[in-house]
């Protein structure tokens, strides 16, 4: 098979790195297209070092811009990219980010197979951006890679159960791969002093919070109330920085320990050492379940259902800062933790999505 791949944030590197490996592994050609929505350091090329991916074929460098001009340039970009790549078997797209959104728009209308990893999430809040994306990626993929059964019910009620296999989450298979890697490599607790199970991990960068200074007043100064008693690790995103140095809230992080987005094996020390996680990411969300550590998501819904039912995530919508302090003083008190399941899969959820290529390609 010949598959061009989409990625541009953080996500997208991290799923795509196994993916990317279970191709090469069958000799298969993958050419890899960066649109360079994640271009920072420490949001980009750590991934690419830390997870062995290869380097892209092409990088649009499009960089951080409003939503319509960042998606119509990718557009462009990836139009041309994927015209000068044919013929093609695939283009692949992961999540639910705008270079997923751009992605899919250009195979679609260029009539090139389009598959979607990570397909079916549903928050039902179509007030995100991230909900439009994965809902319009869906609905013009020709092949739909389901992590969960939900995600499957979901493509179900739509029409698309035709169209729909599940997988598993690649997400699952890039932490056991890497989980000894970051335990051999990593130095981020001696660097910081942090003891196991002695700190709160947070992470904030969802528009829907960084977006609403009261949303994200709600949220900083629950951390900090927490801070008093528990130290509060937050790895902080240059646009929820650039948003507190506007907004005048950077006094609000003066007792959290605030450092720098980190790659993925000093996050996934982070994450497997941490007594609580709070974060509005959904990719942390599961990284939190598959480390066993418990969550506390910082919105009004989740995609990952699954998690709250079995006891792992809690949602606190950052409305106010009690609300929040008491949701993260209630999940460091929760016992006991959530029950154990393997919504996952079994860690082998790459080699399904070649497989379900490789079965879509053959008469």
């Amino acid at each position: 098979m010949k598959v061009l791949t989409v990625v541009g944030a953080r996500p997208q590197f991290v799923k795509a790195s196994v993916v990317s490996r279970a191709l090469r592994a069958r000799g298969d050609v993958e050419v890899l297209v960066h649109t360079g929505q994640h271009y920072d350091a420490n949001l980009s090329q750590v991934f690419f070092e830390e997870l062995e991916i290869p380097r892209p074929d092409h990088h649009l460098g499009v960089g951080s811009l409003p939503h319509g001009a960042q998606t119509g340039r990718m557009l462009e970009g990836l139009e041309k990219t994927i015209l000068a790549a044919q013929p093609l078997d695939w283009v692949l797209v992961y999540g639910d980010t705008n270079s997923t959104l751009a992605g899919a728009l250009a195979a679609a209308k260029l009539h090139v197979p389009l598959a979607h990893v990570e397909a079916g999430l549903r928050s039902g809040d179509r007030g995100m951006p991230e909900e439009v994306n994965r809902i319009v990626a869906d609905h013009v993929s020709d092949l739909l890679l389901a992590p969960t059964e939900a995600a499957r019910a979901h493509l179900e009620r739509e029409g698309l159960g035709a169209r729909t296999r599940v997988t598993g989450d690649v997400m699952f298979d890039v932490a056991l791969r890497f989980g000894a890697v970051a335990a051999a490599r990593s130095r981020i607790l001696e660097r910081l002093a942090l003891a196991p199970r002695s700190y709160l991990l947070a992470t904030v960068h969802r528009a829907e919070t960084t977006d609403d200074p009261e949303r994200l007043r709600a949220v900083l100064e629950a951390l900090a109330r927490l801070a008093r008693d528990l130290r509060v690790v937050v790895p902080l995103h240059p646009r929820t920085r650039a948003v507190l140095e506007k907004a005048g809230l950077g006094a609000a992080t003066r007792d959290l320990i605030v450092i720098e987005p980190v790659g993925y094996l000093d996050m996934t020390m982070l994450e497997k050492n941490a007594r609580l996680i709070a974060t509005d990411s959904g990719g942390v969300q599961k990284e939190a379940f598959f480390h066993e550590v418990p969550c506390v998501t910082l919105r009004d819904e989740t995609e990952w259902v699954e998690l709250v039912a079995l006891g792992w995530n809690r949602l606190a919508p950052p409305r106010d800062a009690a609300s929040v302090e008491r949701a993260l003083r209630a999940a460091l008190d929760a016992a006991p933790r959530g029950q154990a399941a393997r919504p996952y899969g079994a860690g082998d959820a790459a080699e399904r999505v070649v497989a379900a290529l490789q079965s879509k390609t053959t008469p």
